[in-house]
């Protein structure tokens, strides 16, 4: 099946989330400082295998989309909104919003382009 413009920037989007996920888990097991305006080093286990499974499952999809599988674009929008559902939890439970902005910005970008009509037709879901 030939591959859209739209349906590449979305296969760069879901690698740059998985490298994003693969930090703050990077970050969650205390390999690096969070930032902000103390730099402090925590340590969960939990939150570490959270995100490291959702950057392992947006490298996933990145290559499902790179061949425009049908069952990628469900996939990308359960992701997607489970993506948004963990930042909401992050946020509720004591994160900060500088945590979680790019994230909850490109998750909410990816959702709203992934319901547009054309793209939708490019992976056959009419």
């Amino acid at each position: 099946m030939e591959r859209p413009i739209g349906i590449t920037i979305l296969t760069f989007v879901a690698v740059v989330l998985a490298f994003l996920n693969a930090i703050v888990m990077l970050r969650f097991l205390g390999l690096l400082p969070f930032l902000g305006p103390i730099g402090i080093r925590i340590f969960n286990l939990w939150y570490a295998l959270l995100y490291g499974l959702l950057a392992y499952i947006w490298v996933w999809l990145a290559q499902m989309l790179w061949q425009v599988d049908k069952q990628a674009w469900m996939f990308l929008a359960v992701i997607t909104i489970f993506n948004l559902c963990v930042d909401f939890v992050v946020l509720v439970t004591g994160g900060s919003w500088y945590d979680v902005n790019f994230s909850v910005i490109m998750n909410a970008l990816i959702l709203i382009y992934i319901m547009l009509p054309g793209v939708r037709g490019a992976f056959g879901t009419d």
